[in-house]
């Protein structure tokens, strides 16, 4: 399961930017508010991972990390997000691209 991870991982970082657009309804306007590197939020330019890490684009429970298995958290979307368009993005990049 770690490599699923690690591949799913791999996969967002390459359409971080057409991500970010998908994941509010402004086109991404209102994450470069939100996500701005400080209070617990990765920069909204800047993709990374990391586990147990608030401040990761990506983050790994500790546990999953542990175990070798379990999921990982896209920590980007806004509040106002479509959660079908955003879980829509997540599924074609991860599972069926």
């Amino acid at each position: 399961m770690k490599d699923a991870i690690d591949q799913a991982i791999e996969k967002l970082s390459l359409v971080h930017e057409q991500h970010m657009k998908d994941y509010d309804l402004n086109q991404g306007e209102d994450n470069k508010h939100r996500l701005t590197g400080i209070h617990e939020t990765a920069h909204y330019s800047q993709f990374s991972f990391g586990v147990a890490n608030r401040m990761a684009s990506i983050r790994i429970p500790r546990q999953c990390a542990l175990n070798g298995k379990g999921y990982l958290e896209d920590r980007r979307p806004a509040s106002n997000c479509d959660p079908y368009l955003v879980t829509g993005a997540i599924v074609n990049t991860t599972v069926l691209n």
